[in-house]
């Protein structure tokens, strides 16, 4: 007969006692080598890992989840892309020249960043790609096996079309892509500038046939800046999978950044529309904690090193993931910029649980270069890097 959970611990604490303070038939101590102690966490709100760890990887560099809620790996290791189900079976890939990252819209074609060899003038040139992939739906169903290179958009020519490349735009990287609701989308790029009033590091916004509408200027008090970005490595929409009528309309993004001397290098944008015209604006989140709200921030100076990726959860929570390749880390900030999640049900105090783990090594709870984030599902997904793997999470309290 099983007992039920509750009456197990009590029932095995005795016994451990009988067994400490008692000798056993046949009138010797029992040797207890043999027993697994628990070990208790007094944390009743953590990430735990979920097993088993996915692996087969080179370097897998972004992990995306689709609007067709499938898993999405770019392998910079193998220049491929992979396409898994939640149980970690693959179901295809796809080959990409320089492959670094990707996205996919809500049309269900994949976004992916790489590069693309060609020949100007004469000259041989190696420069940052964007390929759109599409799926094509065959008898057995849509699968990234059966897919075709529907457009390309090459550097600089995708914001210049009668640009001349020079060995300045094969130093150019498209970093990674924010696909917004109806399609269109932010591009991160960083490298020299170039021709077409795009400064040396960008988010560039595209419509959804992939062409170049401007650069995201950013507004401020004492004017506007077409160069605030510096080394911008990372972006996420608010529009998030799964798929469905509520996804979110809004234009804000938050962007993380590479510049080693940059005081916050995560930080929000607000897409704004008056009378006057449209801009952008950084968001205006707490610096200085209210403690009965949470005790770290995700606007505290120098809060990460190198802030790799970003994700912003597509299921209402608001919670917002980031990964920091140089600490080893992921973290974890509810929507008003607090560290943590909200506290378990039924308890006292108002104040967020920070959640946020990690460290180096290549424990289940540890990372090498964690290089992406997705959530789907209340699972948290991370691409680890450095481990050659990728490692799924998911909160204590959203086990049923």
């Amino acid at each position: 007969m099983a007992f039920p959970r509750v009456f197990f611990y009590p029932l095995m604490i005795i016994g451990l006692g009988l067994l400490t303070g008692c000798d056993n038939f046949f009138g010797k101590k029992m040797d207890k080598d043999f027993l697994d102690v628990p070990i208790y966490n007094d944390k009743t709100v953590v990430y735990v890992p979920v097993q088993p760890a996915w692996k087969g990887f080179e370097n897998p560099t972004d992990i995306v989840i689709g609007w067709d809620q499938l898993i999405y790996v770019a392998d910079s290791g193998t220049q491929k892309i992979m396409a898994f189900d939640e149980a970690g079976n693959e179901l295809g890939g796809f080959s990409i020249p320089g492959l670094k990252a990707l996205t996919q819209d809500r049309s269900l074609d994949l976004l992916a960043l790489g590069t693309k060899d060609t020949v100007v003038s004469g000259v041989y040139r190696t420069l940052p790609a964007l390929y759109r992939i599409h799926q094509i739906n065959t008898s057995g169903g849509v699968s990234l096996n059966h897919a075709v290179i529907s457009r390309t958009l090459i550097h600089p020519f995708c914001f210049n079309i009668s640009a001349s490349p020079t060995a300045l735009d094969e130093q150019v990287n498209f970093r990674a892509i924010g696909i917004m609701a109806d399609n269109s989308y932010y591009l991160v790029r960083t490298g020299p500038g170039s021709a077409g009033s795009v400064q040396s590091d960008a988010i560039l916004r595209f419509d959804s046939d992939d062409t170049f509408i401007s650069p995201v200027i950013i507004s401020t008090a004492t004017g506007f800046f077409n160069n605030y970005f510096k080394k911008p490595t990372a972006i996420s929409t608010y529009a998030q999978p799964p798929q469905s009528p509520a996804v979110s309309q809004k234009e804000d993004f938050y962007f993380c950044s590479g510049e080693a001397s940059q005081v916050l290098k995560v930080q929000g944008v607000l897409f704004q529309e008056s009378d006057a015209g449209a801009s952008y604006e950084v968001m205006n989140l707490p610096q200085v904690a209210d403690t009965t709200k949470g005790e770290d921030l995700l606007y505290k100076p120098y809060k990460f090193s190198a802030p790799s990726d970003i994700v912003i959860a597509g299921d209402g929570s608001g919670y917002i993931f980031i990964a920091d390749e140089a600490k080893d880390s992921v973290f974890i900030f509810n929507g008003l910029g607090y560290e943590g999640v909200n506290p378990p049900a039924g308890s006292s105090s108002p104040k967020v649980v920070n959640v946020s783990f990690g460290g180096a090594g290549n424990g289940l709870l540890q990372f090498r270069r964690p290089k992406a984030v997705a959530y789907l599902n209340k699972i948290l997904y991370v691409a680890d890097a450095g481990n050659k793997r990728i490692l799924k999470f998911k909160l204590t309290t959203d086990f049923r």
